[in-house]
């Protein structure tokens, strides 16, 4: 179902229930009552009304918007958000991301860091909301010591659910940037208190199949914290489980890098 089919769909389920408030009434009650409703339930009208003429200002504002993203035409979306963004200044968190993205889609990320260093001036404080694209660029893009610096830089600030990923992130990169020691430590703590299962299960199969064997003075040690990561990675999540949220993250377009990671640490966990 395109952008389109769902306006004119949730357009004609308020307008139905605006004409519902205001007619019915009428049919059911005699004249006097009828006003006497309508007397209590206007504020309640007066929000639909609001909402809907809102809802109507939202999408055609962004009706350009919608049409790219249902061609997938990337090249031409991005010069779009470009357009709205840079050259007219509308640096929001929304539109900032999904050019980010797009630009990823496109393997441009030398444009994402152009673009990291627009914002950086306009509205800094969008980079720390969308820390995860930003540094999966330079990742992408090689830049390993660049990446190291920049999660480094926003793991004590990034907050919630984003906090623990900025940490895996943190230890990816140093893993790749050959600081296994350092790798080493921060898997093994997310390994032991983080709540999520996907970074549990990566952070564990990480310190089995990879820092076990590269720091083998530690390898004792780091196995027997990576099999209890497993341990609870299982009562976490499930295979099932595992499976699912896999395919839900893999829309997010941070975990580009990772796929294949995800698969291979589900294949070490549930083996």
């Amino acid at each position: 179902m395109n952008f389109k089919s769902i306006f004119v769909i949730f357009c004609s389920a308020i307008l139905f229930f605006i004409a519902i408030i205001i007619f019915l009434p009428f049919l059911v009650l005699d004249l006097p009552p009828a006003l006497t409703y309508l007397q209590f339930t206007w504020p309640f009208l007066l929000i639909l009304v609001l909402f809907f003429a809102g809802f109507n200002a939202f999408y055609f504002t962004n009706r350009q918007l919608f049409l790219l993203l249902e061609k997938e035409d990337w090249p031409a979306l991005s010069r779009h958000l470009e357009d709205r963004i840079i050259k007219k200044g509308r640096y929001s968190p929304q539109l900032v991301r999904l050019l980010a993205k797009t630009y990823l889609l496109l393997s441009d990320t030398a444009a994402v860091m152009s673009l990291e260093n627009k914002v950086a001036i306009a509205k800094p404080a969008i980079i720390g909301r969308n820390v995860l694209i930003f540094g999966t660029a330079r990742i992408l893009g090689k830049d390993i010591s660049g990446a190291v610096r920049f999660f480094k830089a926003y793991r004590e600030t990034a907050k919630g659910e984003l906090r623990e990923w900025v940490n895996w992130y943190y230890g990816f990169t140093l893993l790749l940037d050959h600081q296994y020691e350092e790798a080493g430590k921060e898997f093994s703590v997310l390994a032991r208190v983080s709540k999520d299962g996907i970074i549990t299960g990566l952070s564990s199969f990480f310190l089995a199949e990879n820092l076990a064997y590269l720091l083998p003075d530690k390898k004792r040690e780091l196995t027997e914290i990576a099999l209890s990561g497993r341990e609870r990675t299982q009562k976490i999540l499930p295979e099932r489980n595992w499976k699912t949220e896999s395919v839900r993250l893999s829309s997010d377009i941070h975990i580009a890098a990772i796929t294949k990671y995800l698969e291979e640490a589900g294949l070490w966990l549930y083996r």
